[in-house]
């Protein structure tokens, strides 16, 4: 008898691409967040900064809901973006996506801006100096210079997509095979009788994956300095 059911081995891969697509579909404007917030004076910063950060002081369970309220049908976005172009978001694997990406958004901003806080800001004005273009200052200077910051927050922000349980039991709800990730099916076999060993199990994979995250991480981190 195989050790995992075929739930479980969706539950696995789901877990991973979550991760992975809410990671990728962050990144950009996490990238365009961090910039603003490092580079650009304008009204409404502090409002902005608190927005973005206010997911991590949020229970994950309230920030689902209110995910839920708003893609909801009869939610303003739902009701009336959504519907009309007939996508449909809630207790889908996009919705688990929109909930992880949402809270672990503020982990990612706060390392890619911690990494352009580092930037020299006279050799982003001589770029500009020269005569290179806003677009090509920020590919060849602000970039390169900031990358650190952006693996550290692509890492942070896959490693909080794997673990995410409160918004996306939520938005996208619990539905083995479909929406049902590594964290939803461990609290499922707890809540089981006789489910501790396969809980156990889904909780090694778990650990397996992070350690493997993170030892990439702690590798490309030694081959950058050693570039340096």
């Amino acid at each position: 008898m195989p050790l995992f059911s075929h739930s479980d081995y969706l539950a696995i891969l789901l877990s991973l691409k979550v991760a992975v697509v809410a990671t990728l579909v962050s990144l950009p404007f996490g990238f365009a967040v961090a910039y603003l917030m490092t580079f650009r004076r304008f009204p409404g910063k502090v409002g902005l900064d608190v927005i973005v950060n206010l997911p991590l002081t949020l229970p994950p369970v309230v920030v689902g809901y209110l995910l839920l309220l708003l893609l909801g049908q009869q939610g303003p976005i739902g009701k009336w973006l959504l519907q009309p172009l007939g996508i449909k978001l809630i207790f889908t694997w996009k919705a688990a996506v929109i909930g992880t990406a949402v809270v672990g958004f503020p982990l990612m901003v706060r390392s890619i801006r911690t990494g352009m806080e580092t930037i020299d800001r006279r050799l982003v004005e001589a770029s500009r100096t020269l005569g290179a273009r806003w677009f090509d200052t920020v590919m060849t200077v602000i970039v390169p210079l900031s990358v650190r910051g952006i693996i550290a927050g692509s890492i942070l922000m896959f490693a909080r997509g794997l673990g995410e349980f409160g918004a996306t039991i939520i938005v996208a709800g619990n539905i083995p095979g479909v929406t049902q990730t590594i964290p939803l099916a461990i609290y499922d076999y707890v809540s089981s009788p006789g489910g501790d060993v396969m809980a156990m199990a889904l909780c090694l994979v778990s650990i397996s994956i992070s350690v493997v995250v993170l030892v990439f991480h702690e590798w490309l981190s030694r081959r950058m300095v050693r570039a340096d």
